[in-house]
């Protein structure tokens, strides 16, 4: 029986990072790794939506893993997202992704196409059984359109490379049924940033975000007071982070460039979103450090 417990733990989702010529940047993609290594982060989801891999060439997509192994390896639980518009691409990536010494692969089902539950079954076995490596099921429904039915599930938990689902739908009901329907030990992580209380109370073992990776010390610290049952005070901070989200979220430029416009305030300059993502106007920049600095003064009040 596989050991899973390296998967109950808060996981940011990386971003891409760029050079101020918009292309792929190593020495940035280091620094943004150590930076969470500091943090007393424990793993990573490379190469998903906060990577902006929708966006990326498949050389491009191995180059960031690559580089980020050269400071994760032997120090953080790798998830390499390897979900492509084909197949074919898919298996190359998680391949690759195997040879990088990652240590799970995770994929969202196949977009644009409306596909049957047996095409998206094969896309995920191909993948799946591509390698030895662990397996996470993507579901996120609102940006791809398919929702993981129950047989489908069941059908691929056979595999004994899929081990769970990285549960991004909002019903945080749909955590409890992935547990209840389980045929076997799987890890289920919440998804939405703004219910991870909540995922964690419906039965998810730890939370993959997007959100995560421009405060890594609240997410830790909401993650320690579920686990000591202050549940009162959790829920306090949940309601502080969805704030900030709903700020986060308030510009007219993409979240993932604003957040990256804080982090660079904070001294990990990791560029900006890539187009059509928009960057942070510079009529906003004042918005954005009250944004970071309602971040600083959470970490503050209750990470100190």
């Amino acid at each position: 029986m596989k050991n899973l417990d390296k998967y109950k733990i808060v996981i940011p989702a990386f971003y891409a990072c760029y050079g101020d010529d918009g292309e792929i940047s190593p020495e940035r993609i280091h620094q943004l790794v150590q930076f969470y290594i500091d943090k007393g982060i424990k793993g990573l989801y490379v190469g998903g939506s906060s990577g902006e891999c929708i966006y990326q060439t498949l050389d491009e997509r191995k180059l960031v893993l690559e580089e980020v192994m050269k400071v994760a390896k032997d120090k953080l639980v790798i998830i390499a997202h390897i979900g492509a518009p084909n197949t074919k691409n898919s298996v190359l990536l998680a391949e690759h992704a195997k040879s990088c010494g990652a240590t799970a692969l995770s994929s969202i089902p196949p977009i644009y196409f409306p596909l049957s539950d047996q095409s998206v079954q094969e896309y995920w076995t191909a993948m799946a059984t591509a390698t030895d490596l662990d397996f996470f099921i993507y579901n996120i429904p609102q940006l791809t359109n398919y929702n993981l039915s129950i047989p489908v599930y069941q059908e691929l938990l056979k595999l004994p490379q899929v081990v769970g689902v990285k549960n991004s739908s909002m019903p945080v009901l749909d955590i409890m049924t992935k547990k209840m329907h389980a045929t076997k030990e799987v890890i289920i992580f919440n998804g939405p940033d703004e219910q991870y209380i909540g995922g964690r109370m419906m039965g998810a073992d730890g939370g993959i975000g997007g959100t995560y990776g421009v405060m890594p010390e609240l997410y830790l610290k909401l993650e320690e007071l579920f686990v000591k049952g202050e549940v009162q005070k959790a829920q306090e901070l949940q309601m502080e982070l969805n704030v900030i989200i709903t700020k986060l979220c308030s510009f007219s430029a993409h979240m993932y460039s604003v957040i990256k416009a804080i982090l660079k305030l904070k001294g990990i300059n990791v560029g900006t979103g890539r187009p059509p993502l928009r960057s942070v106007d510079v009529a906003d920049m004042d918005k954005l450090k009250e944004v970071a600095k309602y971040i600083d003064v959470a970490i503050n009040k209750y990470c100190s």
